[in-house]
């Protein structure tokens, strides 16, 4: 597919895969539309596309209202164009003992993480379905498939993108329409930063671990030129989900001690 001057709307895009898979694809030609909160941010990401050739549009929005995510669609439709490439990559996490989660965070992880998503997902991809060609790329995580202490409602959220997905992706068999998941391992990004700065919220482990947001911004851009139903980031993670079955037993053992650590050390 030729994907210059396509288009693609980006959640999230402020830093982080958001902004490295918007640099990515302006890169390659496509017109981004960059949706967030932080509108500094935005600007300076714009600025940038713009002065190495690239096309960019700017949408603040808070992806916990949905009044907000239906102007989003609407903005798009309205006064862009048709969307061709939707990347829902916006979502946050939060690490430690779920007895000590705050509903009001688990209640904005629920919106940001799944309820943006589907309404995001349904509205574009009825656009992409009448005209028969679009790709929806959904950031996922190998926390979808490796139950884990500590992440138990961000782990569960990426658990119903990987069966949102492939349910979606199997209801379009025989069209041009595409629906994918990316299964992230730990990213270099502000994802562990953001995390504690919740309430009651710990550092993350793999903080400083994995992959750079500009690798996954690359696997995504290859997902869009060869599409599937999934990919791993990196490569070799496809594994894990035969480590659940494998040594589940093993993870139920040592997985508890690692979040009592991270308990003792902020305390």
């Amino acid at each position: 597919m030729d994907w210059k001057n396509k288009i693609a709307v980006i959640t999230g895009a402020s830093s982080g895969i958001g902004a490295a898979t918007a640099r990515k694809l302006a890169a390659e030609g496509l017109q981004v539309v960059l949706v967030a909160r932080r509108l500094e941010r935005l600007k300076d990401l714009t600025a940038g596309i713009i002065q190495r050739g690239g096309q960019a549009h700017i949408i603040t929005s808070d992806l916990t209202q949905d009044k907000d995510r239906a102007r989003v669609f609407d903005h798009v439709v309205e006064k862009i164009g048709n969307v061709d490439v939707l990347v829902n990559n916006a979502g946050f996490g939060w690490y430690g003992y779920s007895a000590e989660m705050p509903w009001q965070t688990a209640r904005e992880m629920l919106q940001v993480n799944l309820e943006a998503v589907v309404q995001l997902s349904l509205s574009f991809l009825a656009k992409m379905r009448a005209r028969n060609s679009g790709h929806i790329i959904n950031i996922g995580s190998i926390s979808g498939s490796l139950p884990s202490q500590g992440v138990a409602l961000y782990g569960a959220t990426k658990s119903f993108l990987d069966n949102f997905t492939t349910a979606l992706h199997r209801e379009l068999t025989g069209t041009r329409v595409h629906v994918s998941v990316v299964r992230a391992g730990p990213v270099k990004t502000e994802f562990g930063k953001a995390a504690i700065l919740h309430e009651n919220g710990l550092h993350v482990p793999t903080e400083k671990m994995g992959v750079t947001a500009e690798a996954v911004a690359n696997s995504i851009w290859g997902l869009m030129r060869r599409p599937r139903r999934l990919i791993y980031v990196p490569d070799w993670l496809r594994i894990v989900p035969w480590v659940e079955l494998s040594f589940g037993w093993l993870i139920d053992r040592l997985g508890p001690l690692l979040l009592k650590r991270q308990k003792s050390a902020r305390i």
